[in-house]
């Protein structure tokens, strides 16, 4: 019995739909940047009181914290998972050290382009817990951008996001055998 190949035309050759785009990879870095100046702008706010999202007498160069308000909130509110919040709370000035350097790490990683990996499953861990600190949810009673923000993360770390506009092929070779740190 005989078995007949099909060739496969080559990349210059396949229809359109197949191609690699390039500009969605550029789009991909520069939605990378904008997460990461998101959790910038959220550490430097918290910690000088810009004013935005905190005041400057809440700074935590004031002796603010950072997830009194927040957490303090959720709880007041009603959220299904008091128990868990008062908890963190209750671990602060550590939760509010944990925060804020998951904030700035996670936050300088996007902007560089360099541990994506890291930063995108922590990125997701922090988006998460705000998600369920949300609840009850007040414009959708299933998700909210927290939710999606997250899922966008994991997909940045499955398309190494980090290599397109940012640090991110350099920084594979620098820590070249340690895929986790890329």
């Amino acid at each position: 019995m005989s078995t007949t190949r099909v060739p496969v035309p080559p990349a210059s050759t396949r229809p359109a739909d197949e191609a690699r785009r390039p500009w969605g990879y550029t789009v991909l870095g520069v939605t990378r940047l904008l997460l990461g100046f998101t959790f910038a702008w959220a550490f430097l706010d918290k910690l000088f009181g810009l004013g935005f999202s905190t005041p400057s007498e809440r700074a935590w160069l004031q002796g603010g914290s950072p997830t009194s308000g927040f957490l303090g909130g959720s709880i007041e509110a009603g959220n299904p998972f008091a128990g868990f919040w008062e908890f963190w709370l209750s671990l602060n000035p550590f939760t509010d050290i944990l925060f804020m350097g998951g904030l700035l790490g996670i936050g300088l990683a996007l902007l560089l382009g360099i541990g994506t990996r890291v930063a995108a499953a922590s990125g997701a861990a922090m988006y998460l817990l705000m998600y369920l600190a949300a609840f009850p949810m007040v414009t959708n009673p299933l998700f909210d951008d927290h939710l999606i923000m997250a899922v966008l993360l994991i997909a940045m770390a499955g398309l190494a996001a980090g290599d397109h506009v940012g640090l991110g092929r350099r920084w594979r070779r620098l820590v070249a055998g340690n895929p986790f740190l890329i």
